[in-house]
């Protein structure tokens, strides 16, 4: 590791093997079942099906958002992308090596990084600022001096100044400062991926801009990419390149943020955006973009799990899962309704 961070995005990265046009991270078939407790020994065991099947690919130098309603797996896509916990099934490349076999787990976490929605409960209580970030450097092998003094010039860069800040304990800070902190920490190891997973959704707007912006210049001076997990359209309009709207474990739509919120071609997608609240009080909507909640995730229906909640659903839609479709250049739906010759009304014919 080097003893001082890079300072401009423009540097060639050494560990960049693929050149851009490779994804820096591709999943593929990432599936994560949880079991859960049967009533009887004699019941057929049950599980969660938090991510069921999910491709995608995260490329270099890009901000790739993740949309969804609670339940529908972001967080446990992070997680598993993250290796916090393993897959079921499915595989990782990261820049061409798969995670876990020709790229070590260690080197792996080298490179990948995550900052938490709770910035409190992230920091251990009984270590100093100064600690918490030298910490993860000194653990792969960096003298504590030099970790110390990346530490520092984190805090710097984040906007702390160290003199103030580096002796201080998580509850001397406020909840900005502690998140300001966190991102400190996931840059100590220089890594190419932060997985960021509602690290903003806890603070008021005001300390929210200012991360926001905050995170922007970091990844100009660093060369990061992102993973951005948020509940919150609006910020995930200004922050991200492309977007994944995730529902029920699969992934129904993904695109350039552009070709998302202005072009949104699977139902899902499209109630989501008609959610996001407006100012202009005659473009308020006078009834619920989308009624009722989300299936059980123990027992989701059969074909396109968004059917049982679509206003285009027919009965194709019940027996047919729909696989993601290119609608257009750099955007993919999973709707029977894009898919030629899928046998829905809406689709176009079969070609030929």
């Amino acid at each position: 590791m080097t003893d001082t961070l890079p300072s401009s995005s423009g540097d060639l990265d050494p560990r960049d093997r693929g050149g851009p046009a490779q994804p820096l991270i591709s999943a593929r078939g990432l599936l994560k079942h949880f079991p859960v407790r049967n009533g009887s020994l004699f019941q057929p065991r049950k599980v969660v099906r938090a991510v069921d099947g999910v491709d995608f690919d995260i490329l270099k130098g890009e901000t790739l958002g993740v949309v969804g309603e609670s339940g529908c797996g972001k967080s446990t896509t992070a997680r598993l992308l993250m290796q916090l916990i393993r897959p079921d099934r499915g595989e990782l490349l990261f820049d061409g090596e798969t995670v876990g076999d020709t790229l070590p787990l260690t080197d792996y976490r080298r490179q990948v990084q995550m900052v938490f929605q709770d910035s409190y409960a992230s920091l251990n209580p009984r270590l100093t600022i100064e600690e918490s970030i030298s910490f993860g450097p000194r653990v792969h092998g960096v003298p504590a001096q030099k970790a110390i003094a990346r530490g520092h010039d984190l805090l710097w860069r984040v906007g702390l100044e160290p003199g103030r800040f580096a002796g201080r304990y998580p509850h001397e800070l406020s909840g900005g400062q502690r998140q300001r902190v966190n991102i400190a920490r996931a840059l100590a190891l220089e890594p190419r991926l932060v997985i960021l997973d509602e690290a903003v959704s806890a603070l008021d707007k005001s300390v929210e801009a200012q991360v926001l912006n905050l995170l922007l210049d970091l990844k100009r001076d660093f060369g990061l990419t992102y993973l951005f997990i948020s509940h919150d359209l609006n910020v995930v309009r200004f922050m991200c390149d492309r977007v994944i709207v995730m529902y029920l474990g699969k992934v129904a739509e993904i695109g350039s943020c552009d070709a998302i919120f202005t072009n949104a071609r699977h139902p899902y997608s499209a109630a989501l955006l008609a959610s996001m609240p407006k100012m202009d009080p005659n473009a308020r909507t006078s009834q619920p973009p989308l009624a009722g909640d989300p299936p059980n995730p123990i027992d989701p229906p059969p074909g396109c799990r968004f059917h049982p909640r679509c206003d285009f659903a027919e009965g194709v839609c019940g027996q047919r899962m729909p696989p993601l479709s290119t609608v257009s250049l750099g955007q993919e739906t999973a709707c029977l309704m894009s898919l030629a010759g899928s046998g829905h009304s809406r689709a176009a014919p079969m070609e030929g």
